[in-house]
This record gives C-alpha cells, sequence and structure tokens, in this order.
C-alpha cells in the first residue's frame, strides 16, 4: 500500500478476561510460551524484551486473574531447576494461537465492508482501564456484613482464602456487592505488611494471607517481597531493605501478609 492511500483498515487485538479484568494479550502469551519454550524467566523476559521484574510482575498478574498457576518453579536436576508452564498455562497458550487465528480470519472480512469508522476506533481504545495497583485478585463475594455508615464485603480467591473489604454502604450497592457477586479486590503493594514467625500471634489487621517467599528484590531503599499463596497466587508488600534484614526475610521462608479491610479497594466487571 503507497503512502498516499487513504483507505480505512480494520485492526485488533485478543485480549483474555476474566470477569472484566485484563488476564492478557498477545504479548503476555509471547512471554508465556517463551517460559515453555526456553524454561527460564530470564530468557523468557530477554526474549520478548521485557525486565526480569516486569516479566514476573506480568505472570503473578495472570496467575492471579486465572485462579490457578500457569506458571511454575521446578527445584534441583541436572541444570538446578528453573520455570516451566503447567499443563493449564500451556493449554491457554495453545488455545489463544488457535483463536488469534479465527480472530485474524474475521478482521479480514470484516475489513472489506469497514467505512468510515476511524473516530470510533479511537474512541474504544480509551475505554480500557488501567491501574497502578500492585496486588490483583478476583474473586466472588461470600458475604456482605452491613453497618449503618460502612459495610463489610468478603472475596473468596483461589487457594481457599479470602479478602475483607470495607466500603461505605452507598459503594456497595451502586456496585452490587451481594453473595454470588464477581468482583475484584485491589491493594497497594506499600499497603501490605510483612510477618514472619507470627508464633501464635494475635493481630487486628482483617487480612492475613500465609505462604511463601517467591521473590525478594531489593532497591537502593526498599524491597519488593513477593509471597506466593496457595492456589497459584501471590501478594506483593514493598517494605524497607532495613526491615528486610530485621525480619530475616529470604526466599522460601514462611511469611505472612498483612494489610487492613480499609486498604482493600473493590470493583465489578461490567
Amino acid at each position: 500500500m503507497s503512502t498516499d492511500d487513504k483507505r480505512i483498515a480494520l485492526q485488533g487485538q485478543v485480549w483474555m478476561t476474566v470477569g472484566g479484568e485484563h488476564l492478557g494479550g498477545s504479548n503476555r502469551v509471547e512471554l508465556l510460551a517463551a517460559v515453555g519454550q526456553l524454561g527460564s524467566i530470564t530468557g523468557a523476559a530477554k526474549a520478548v524484551g521485557l525486565s526480569y521484574k516486569a516479566a514476573w510482575d506480568a505472570i503473578d498478574t495472570m496467575n492471579n486473574l486465572a485462579g490457578e498457576a500457569l506458571v511454575e518453579r521446578v527445584t534441583g536436576g541436572k541444570g538446578g531447576g528453573g520455570t516451566r508452564l503447567t499443563a493449564r498455562g500451556r493449554q491457554l497458550v495453545d488455545n489463544f494461537r488457535t483463536i488469534e487465528q479465527v480472530h485474524r480470519d474475521y478482521l479480514e472480512r470484516l475489513d472489506l465492508q469497514a467505512g468510515a469508522v476511524a473516530d470510533d476506533l479511537a474512541l474504544f481504545t480509551r475505554f480500557r482501564m488501567r491501574t497502578s495497583a500492585r496486588n490483583q485478585f478476583f474473586g466472588t463475594v461470600s458475604r456482605v456484613t452491613r453497618g449503618a455508615v460502612n459495610d463489610e464485603v468478603t472475596l473468596d480467591i483461589a487457594g481457599g482464602q479470602t479478602i475483607v473489604a470495607i466500603v461505605t454502604r452507598e459503594s456497595a450497592e451502586s456496585l452490587g456487592l451481594a453473595p454470588g457477586r464477581q468482583a475484584f479486590a485491589l491493594i497497594k503493594s506499600s499497603s501490605v505488611i510483612v510477618m514472619t514467625g507470627a508464633d501464635g500471634a494475635r493481630l487486628s489487621a482483617r487480612n492475613q494471607l500465609q505462604g511463601q517467599v517467591a521473590r525478594l528484590m531489593r532497591g537502593a531503599v526498599n524491597s519488593e517481597v513477593v509471597i506466593a499463596l496457595a492456589g497459584g497466587g501471590s501478594v506483593a508488600a514493598t517494605i524497607t531493605n532495613e526491615s528486610v534484614d530485621a525480619l530475616g526475610i529470604a526466599e522460601g521462608a514462611a511469611a505472612t501478609a498483612l494489610f487492613k479491610a480499609s486498604s482493600v479497594i473493590l470493583g465489578v466487571p461490567d
């Protein structure tokens, strides 16, 4: 096509969603495919042009929203271990490839009938919402306890764990929060406290998610601690390097992520 050709052409991408939250598109599937091919997060991140941290962030999000692990660590062996796709992860990559081909065929047919749609296409791209919250969980509302001003909402997530949020009565009603309603929870990593060696301690924090430290990434002042949860999910916390050293936090150690119910933001799919 020449540079003077002003014909409108339709383009598009396939995105996977879970309850309205983006699980990923072709870029994230390419990351999963690279993990499956190379058996290494470092190699996969390099192959798709991501940093090591960005690759893990994407995988954590996909695992959480999928409700099960798509990528898992492998320990031992001749190479000293690595990372691989789970059976569900492999299935997801294969099915996405098939869907992409069907989508391309559809766009080719639709493109033959395209008219003056440039303005609408630009509008559609603005509908996509993004969030800066590091932790994103998808689940089902199991209980709503009504209060005079605020309501307490319990969200069941993967692995049999729950997240409790305090929201205003008005917000609960406008979101239609009720048992059986699908919803997602957002928690900033700076709102998460990491605890080790609880030994029966009693705490006021409403949310206490137990797991093992999967990754520890040190910065100049703060560190990001990622705690792997049962069911393939994870929760990230940003704490000071001094706290990391004082708590003796290391990969593989048992740890609990604590955060207040008032720190949880709830949303629902359209």
